[in-house]
């Protein structure tokens, strides 16, 4: 199939619902992919991914019940596949290329970030989503909560857990030789 095709069928896609949705919520789903995969390049193309996915199908329910939470498991879903494959390519190859890093967060070692990034994408993908929700996101248990779709309690005590998990991780990642 021609490139010319591929773009003119997804010309034909783009609606003013579909542009209006894109310039809505495109930095949220960058906002999410880069705090899972910790990589500009990551987080661009999970962006891509995603919206190149609603344009290739119908509309989904849940995008039009929740844009926001779809939007969200989308890329969380995108950009946990982005840390398997990196993990499988890394294992396959003997040399790895080294692509250009992300921007460095004021104050925080580029190690410690590694880390970070890491012990994330070792949690649940649950606990994950929750931990990017509040830290990334900023959102509230409540906020977390209705884009998950369950109970405010239910987010707090994950939430919890969760970052006693990381603090374990990154204790058991230090250690190792």
């Amino acid at each position: 199939m021609s490139t010319a095709f591929v773009l003119k069928g997804i010309q034909q896609n783009l609606t003013p619902e579909f542009e209006r949705l894109f310039r809505e919520h495109h930095a949220f789903v960058y906002r999410t992919a880069y705090g899972v995969t910790g990589r500009v390049e990551d987080a661009d193309d999970v962006v891509q991914t995603v919206f190149l996915r609603l344009l290739r199908r119908e509309t989904p329910p849940d995008l039009t019940r929740n844009p926001k939470a779809y939007l969200y498991r989308a890329a969380f879903n995108a950009a946990v596949s982005v840390l398997r494959s990196r993990r499988r390519h890394a294992l396959e190859s003997v040399e790895e290329v080294e692509s250009p890093a992300a921007p460095p967060i004021p104050g925080v070692d580029e190690d410690i970030r590694r880390e970070l990034y890491d012990a994330i994408a070792e949690l649940r993908p649950t606990a994950a989503q929750i931990l990017i929700l509040r830290y990334v996101h900023d959102y509230d248990l409540a906020e977390i909560a209705k884009t998950l779709g369950t109970t405010r309690g239910s987010v707090a005590v994950s939430l919890f857990r969760s970052r006693a998990s990381l603090k374990k991780k990154i204790r058991e990642m230090r250690t190792k030789p």
